[in-house]
């Protein structure tokens, strides 16, 4: 049923109604307001615009102080201005003088505008007609002589009172900017939500036409969640807190533990998660769409990540593939090994026919020969323990795909921590024979870096210091290939596994960000996530005013990714590919958890 909105700001009154559907009456699935009988329409005036929304009608026969206690109720508990904004006749047999008996209510409740709408029979349209306060009709033909026009816009209630209209407005949010005409309509149909409780088996001296005036749906298993939820919301808050409590021992706060915590990805996700169970299992309810929709996202997301794990858990258990992946994983060290092996041989050599400087290249090549006889050492010792530390770690995945992914990344960064000591190794040496080669190179041009200014500066050097930095630069100049050589291969190799616990990463965080509960609604019930509305004409009849259709324009799929993503941690690297190339050119150490803003040695 109509309810009035306003375009213009001026006496121009666009009538806002309901509607099921754009189709015939017949085929409407419950009585709606378009052909409820006839009553009183209850709704809202528009702060602002000469408009107003219809939300519900009032049939005969009613009690006017029955109804102003009920608005007066309604008011209280929706914080909405709902009034009686004027009378809605439908013939009928037997009601002949009904008509008139509307009318004469505005006295009763008074208001600026009383509205009579009207509907004949075999009509699709409806006759408006307002009476101002003074008892001046507004004639159709007054209005044609102006710009004022009164239009009939029927619209949903239900996918208006459940959409939210981007972008989202929290209700304690103060704006400098007037809300829109749109948005008022939206927030006056979903803060009304207690006006479609009552429907037709409700026993009371008030009978009402809305959308759920025919009865409202119910589950019983739906109901006996909601009440369940609030103890077990507060049982698993009680958890959270005892395991924060276990959290805060001072052991675990002793800086090397807390280093050693914050570069595991295993314990990074723990208190991730810790901090998202908090945030979904909060007795509280939801004050805001944002925070509500925040909820539902996590929560699913957890409960997608548990099924990814036990399906997980169901492959690796089965057909005994732990100790498959258990006998392979040691001929696979050994293999890795070994080509590290035969590489650091070729190095040693005259690899790709380059003359390296032979004392440093065979000092390199037997030190990192060394690590990789301890490596194999170690991986050999942990060779009976492997199947059973398999087999617990894939416990891990009960917890989540997520936990699984995190403790495959930190297993990958221990099986190639010689890789890892190999590229710090090679980089800090090719990066003090960078900034050996820098500083001599100003030296000869009588240059000098000056710290405390962070500058270059002119400066006078002697004749024994400019011999003993050419001679220094002669040195660290011819030891630049081979040192460079290492420092590339091994830089090469480290990138490689970066590369790879970058995409576990990447995966986590997916599962972790991505909003999969907005995605479903936007898919199963695009009108639940709003963008604007479009209008069509519904019905243009001579002597009537226009009927138009208010449907909704769902969001798009790529607003409400950037709308819901769930912020999370970020293990990948946060440089830029500049700063990135920057960094392996002078031979900076690049980790992943780096960000931008840590400094670096």
């Amino acid at each position: 049923m109509p309810a009035l909105v306003n375009a213009h700001r001026r006496v121009n009154l666009l009538v806002v109604g309901y509607r099921i559907r754009a189709t015939s009456q017949k085929s409407l699935p419950f009585k709606c307001c378009n052909t409820a009988d006839s009553g009183l329409l209850v709704g809202r005036w528009i702060p602002g615009h000469n408009s107003a929304v219809v939300l519900a009608v009032i049939h005969y026969p009613f009690i006017p102080g029955q109804v102003k206690k009920y608005l007066s109720e309604l008011q209280s508990q929706t914080q909405v201005d709902l009034t009686v904004l004027g009378s809605w006749s439908m013939p009928k047999e037997g009601q002949e003088g009904m008509d008139s008996f509307l009318k004469d209510l505005s006295t009763i409740f008074p208001q600026k505008c009383w509205l009579q709408l009207s509907r004949e029979i075999g009509k699709r349209g409806f006759t408006c007609q307002v009476v101002q306060n003074n008892g001046r009709l507004l004639q159709e033909r007054e209005q044609k002589n102006g710009d004022d026009k009164i239009i009939l816009i029927h619209y949903d209630q239900r996918k208006v009172m459940l959409s939210q209209l981007h972008p989202v407005q929290d209700v304690g949010q103060k704006s400098d900017v007037e809300a829109s005409e749109l948005r008022l309509v939206f927030q006056t149909v979903a803060q009304s939500q207690p006006l479609f409780f009552l429907d037709k088996y409700d026993d009371g001296p008030l009978k009402l036409s809305h959308w759920q005036s025919e009865g409202r749906e119910a589950s019983i298993i739906a109901e006996l969640l909601k009440q369940a939820s609030v103890p077990v919301c507060i049982f698993l808050t009680w958890l959270l807190s005892l395991w924060h409590w276990l959290c805060s021992f001072r052991i675990l706060h002793l800086p090397p533990v807390l280093f050693i915590s914050s570069k595991l990805s295993t314990c990074v996700q723990s208190v991730y998660r810790a901090v998202h169970f908090r945030t979904v299992f909060s007795p509280k309810k939801a004050a805001t769409h944002v925070e509500f929709m925040r909820k539902a996202n996590i929560f699913v997301s957890f409960l997608v990540d548990i099924a990814l794990g036990l399906l997980l858990i169901s492959w690796l258990y089965r057909e005994n593939r732990i100790s498959k992946l258990a006998d392979t994983l040691v001929p696979v060290a050994d293999r890795v090994a070994k080509e590290l092996q035969e590489l650091l041989e070729w190095l040693m050599g005259a690899p790709a026919g380059l003359k390296m400087n032979r004392a440093l290249d065979q000092v390199l090549g037997r030190f990192f020969l060394y690590h990789i006889h301890l490596w194999i050492s170690y991986i050999h010792l942990m060779s009976p323990f492997i199947e059973r530390i398999l087999w617990y770690v894939g416990l891990s995945a009960c917890l989540g795909l997520t936990f699984a992914l995190s403790v495959l990344s930190d297993i990958v960064a221990l099986l190639t921590f010689h890789i890892y000591c190999f590229y710090v190794y090679g980089a800090r040496l090719y990066c003090l024979t960078i900034y050996g080669l820098s500083s001599l190179w100003r030296l000869f041009r009588g240059k000098k870096w000056n710290v405390l200014r962070q500058r270059v500066d002119s400066c006078s050097y002697d004749l024994d210091q400019l011999f003993i930095g050419t001679l220094l630069f002669t040195i660290l100049l011819f030891l630049l290939p081979t040192t460079a050589l290492y420092y590339l291969v091994f830089t090469l190799l480290r990138l490689v596994v970066v590369l790879f616990q970058g995409v576990i990463h990447l995966s986590v965080d997916f599962i972790n960000s991505f909003p999969l509960f907005a995605i479903g609604l936007r898919i199963c019930r695009p009108y639940r996530l709003a963008e604007g509305v479009k209008f069509n004409v519904l019905c243009q009849e001579p002597g009537t005013p226009l009927h138009l259709m208010m449907e909704i324009n769902p969001l798009k799929c790529s607003s409400v990714l950037q709308c819901y993503r769930t912020p999370t941690y970020s293990c990948y690297p946060k440089d830029s590919w500049a700063g990135l190339c920057k960094k392996l050119f002078v031979g900076e150490l690049i980790y992943p958890w780096k960000q931008k803003t840590d400094k670096t040695d």
